[in-house]
């Protein structure tokens, strides 16, 4: 009898439970919808009362404006180049240095972990202008290795890989490997490498949907339309006197794409790994 209760009060608690991650999970996408919705539609229907809630005839019209007036295409795979450069390139630094500073003895360890935790706190915008004239004085501008380098560094992404080092990899399996002869490169890319993966998949769609999604550093830097990130672009179809938000929007849903491909393609590594960090 206490048996059949236990599971009867489980039963509506899982029920409840997923309802109300139901709920949560339709105010998350609605914005999405939403935007999908306005990008089928005239751009009247943006401020039409009630609002539109069901997709229209647009969508192909909507597109084609957006390719008429920037280079779209070009946007994109610009931003395809910027987006997957700085997260390779973030990753191999992040666990390098993830791993040096969890596993590797050296003088100013500490200091210098936490000279690079206290950059998080400083904000981007303070060093817009003195970044600006060394890119400048560099001749980089309208270059994308501009609209990258910035991002190399990532304090957040050094923090994670030496919090996953140090409760994942063990001393024990480091020392062996010391005694067995290994260099510390062979250490990390032998063992330490295939551990971490899972922490790869996260931190690199934080850094690549961050990185997609910025936009005042590129705008500062990219002046040439060929150059154009498509956050840039994008940008350039807000014009002064006139906002069409059908093509607008249309821009915008086309854009978003890419992000739920990426997410879709690495989300399995990506709740493992916070499955794993939970249970640890």
């Amino acid at each position: 009898m206490k048996g059949d209760v236990g599971t009867k009060k489980w039963g509506i608690g899982r029920i409840g439970m997923y309802l109300f991650l139901t709920v949560i999970s339709l105010f998350s996408l609605f914005p999405f919808y939403w935007m999908f919705v306005m990008s089928t539609r005239h751009s009247s229907a943006y401020n039409s009362i009630p609002p539109a809630m069901v997709p229209g005839d647009q969508l192909k019209e909507n597109f084609q404006k957006v390719l008429d007036m920037i280079p779209f295409f070009q946007s994109m795979f610009n931003t395809l180049i910027v987006c997957l450069t700085v997260t390779i390139v973030v990753l191999l630094i992040s666990s390098l240095a993830g791993f040096a500073f969890s596993k590797l003895k050296f003088p100013g360890k500490n200091i210098l972990f936490f000279a690079i935790l206290f950059t998080i706190i400083i904000p981007p915008q303070l060093g817009l202008i003195p970044q600006y004239l060394l890119v400048a004085k560099a001749g980089l501008l309208d270059n994308l290795f501009a609209a990258m380098v910035l991002f190399f560094l990532n304090p957040l992404g050094i923090f994670l890989m030496r919090q996953y080092v140090s409760e994942s990899v063990p001393d024990e399996l480091i020392e062996a490997a010391r005694l067995d002869g290994c260099s510390i490169f062979r250490i990390y890319r032998s063992i330490v490498l295939p551990i971490i993966l899972p922490a790869f998949a996260t931190l690199g769609i934080i850094v690549f949907t961050s990185v997609w999604g910025e936009f005042l550093w590129q705008f500062t830097v990219l002046r040439d339309p060929e150059s154009y990130t498509i956050q840039v672009a994008l940008a350039s179809l807000n014009t002064q006197f006139k906002v069409d938000f059908g093509m607008l929007l249309s821009g915008v849903f086309w854009a978003t794409i890419p992000l739920l491909i990426v997410f879709l393609l690495f989300n399995k590594l990506f709740i493992s790994s916070i499955a794993e960090g939970s249970v640890k």
